[in-house]
C-alpha cells in the first residue's frame, strides 16, 4: 500500500469548493455571509415566516440558505408597521374619529378605533403578508 501525502488544502474542480485537511478528513471551507440586518422579528415578520414555510417553500429555502431571511422579515415588519400607522391615521380622519370624540365618548372612540385597526390589519395581511 502506498503512503500518499495529503494536501493541506485543495479545490474541487467540479464544485469549486475549497477544502481543508482536518485530521484525516477534508472539511469544506464554507462560511455563511453576515445578515444585512439584525434584531427581533415581530408579529408581521412571524406571520410572513409562517406563510413562507407553508406556501413559498422555494423562496423560504433560498433566503434561509443565503442568510437573507431574517433581514427580509425585518423589512416586512417595518413595512407593515409603517403602512398600518398610515392606514389607521387616514381611516380615522376620513371617518371623523377625532380627539374630541375620545374626550366626549371614550367607548365609542375605542370601538371605532378597534374597527379601523382591524380593517387596516386585514389590508396589510392581504397586500403584504399573504403574497
Amino acid at each position: 500500500m502506498e503512503n500518499k501525502e495529503l494536501k493541506e488544502k485543495f479545490v474541487d474542480e467540479r464544485t469549486r469548493i475549497e477544502y481543508s485537511l482536518v485530521g484525516d478528513y477534508y472539511i469544506p471551507n464554507i462560511t455563511i455571509p453576515n445578515a444585512r440586518r439584525t434584531g427581533n422579528i415581530g408579529k408581521y415578520g412571524r406571520l410572513k415566516l409562517s406563510y413562507m414555510k407553508k406556501y413559498k417553500i422555494p423562496e423560504y429555502t433560498e433566503m434561509l440558505l443565503s442568510n437573507e431571511l431574517k433581514s427580509y422579515l425585518l423589512d416586512i415588519e417595518d413595512e407593515c408597521k409603517d403602512k398600518l400607522e398610515l392606514l389607521i391615521k387616514q381611516m380615522a380622519e376620513k371617518e371623523n374619529v377625532t380627539e374630541d370624540l375620545k374626550v366626549n365618548n371614550q367607548l365609542e372612540w375605542v370601538a371605532r378605533m378597534n374597527n379601523i385597526k382591524n380593517r387596516a390589519e386585514e389590508i396589510i395581511l392581504n397586500e403584504i403578508i399573504y403574497l
